[in-house]
């Protein structure tokens, strides 16, 4: 008898276990005796190898999924295949160059590499390419400006070393004279450009407790619109999803209502941006198959995913979405390498500003 987990298996049954996958990740089709007696090259009679699928399906590793003699396996033994009998591949030379010319590495924003990455991952793969937007305040603060608006409103322009700029209309008690905010501005930028925005905002209340220091001195009345200029903002960290319609090209994920479901996920993507977020707190490659992502929407399908950062933080995680019969032995190469170069790309945009 064969445990759930697999540790036991012999090396026969670990082979034929290998091949029958391999073989279904290419045709989709149940396996039988005969085609796995041919495949696997053991010289095993065909009865022996009946016995074994008949323990593997025992353990919860095959299924029959109609009256044919031939098995698939389940998502238990997908995970033990990918866990312990995949045979992981380097990414070939030509599509590690095509990942670097389509990853543009020159100068950009955050948004257009992450988009960029998304559908780059969706092309290559033919799934859904997903990838977690990081919020604003998660990269250093390179410029800020301010501009009167009437009734004592202020638009704050705060530039990130990324290139993205965000404005802020803060409402202040009374007007405040330009000559005074370029003053403000002044002071903001050469002492708090380079930093994160929850760092200045930690330093600055650090200051405005300092009784008599420049700050108190110099902003007077406009304590406040340091303050506000960089209060926390409403609103986390987004998802971009490309190339959904990939997923109906695949029989296991063609039933209307499954779809509908999952295309659901995908728009509303409050459950994919908290499985992205999970994926991005762990180092490496995350794997889910199946239900073990915990959300019904993606039941039958896998997600792949590895994490992304710049500078040494993590900033998100981007991956791919497809049926569990996909390549994993290509697919976990082409995510992995996909992170690194969004990441080495990030860092250079943040060095060359």
């Amino acid at each position: 008898m064969i445990n759930p987990d697999g540790h036991d298996l012999d090396a026969r049954a670990r082979r034929l276990l290998r091949t029958l996958i391999a073989q279904y990740l290419v045709d989709g089709e149940p396996v039988g005796s005969r085609t796995l007696s041919r495949s696997s090259g053991l010289d095993v009679s065909p009865a022996t190898i009946r016995n074994i699928m008949a323990d593997l399906e025992d353990a919860g590793l095959v299924a029959s999924p109609h009256t044919s003699a031939g098995r698939v396996p389940t998502p238990r033994g997908l995970r033990l295949f990918v866990d312990s009998l995949i045979e992981l591949q380097p990414l070939p030379q030509e599509e590690m160059a095509r990942l670097q010319r389509e990853l543009p590495p020159g100068p950009t924003t955050t948004l257009d590499l992450l988009g960029n990455a998304s559908a780059l991952l969706s092309a290559v793969t033919h799934f859904a390419g997903v990838v977690t937007v990081p919020r604003q305040v998660d990269f250093p603060l390179r410029h800020i400006d301010f501009v009167p608006l009437p009734n004592a409103q202020v638009l704050v322009i705060l530039v990130f070393t990324d290139n993205q700029v965000q404005n802020r209309v803060v409402q202040l008690a009374k007007p405040v004279h330009s000559g005074e905010l370029e003053q403000a501005a002044n002071y903001l930028n050469s002492h708090f450009a380079g930093l994160r925005v929850d760092d200045i905002r930690a330093r600055l209340l650090v200051e405005l407790r300092e009784a008599g220091s420049e700050l108190n001195r110099l902003l007077a009345s406009t304590m406040e619109l340091a303050t506000a200029s960089f209060a926390p903002q409403a609103g986390g960290n987004d998802v971009l999803v490309s190339g959904q319609t990939n997923l109906m090209a695949y029989s296991e994920l063609s039933n209307l209502q499954r779809l509908r479901e999952l295309f659901e996920a995908f728009q509303q993507k409050n459950e994919l941006l908290q499985l992205m977020e999970v994926c991005a707190r762990a180092p490496g490659v995350r794997l889910f198959i199946g239900e073990e992502s915990g959300f019904t929407a993606l039941d039958g399908c896998s997600v792949v995913t590895a994490s992304y950062g710049a500078q040494g933080r993590v900033l998100g995680a981007v991956g791919v979405i497809g049926p569990t019969r996909m390549a994993y032995e290509k697919v976990i190469p082409v995510v992995q390498a996909t992170a690194g170069l969004l990441s080495d790309a990030l860092n250079r945009v943040a060095t060359t500003l």
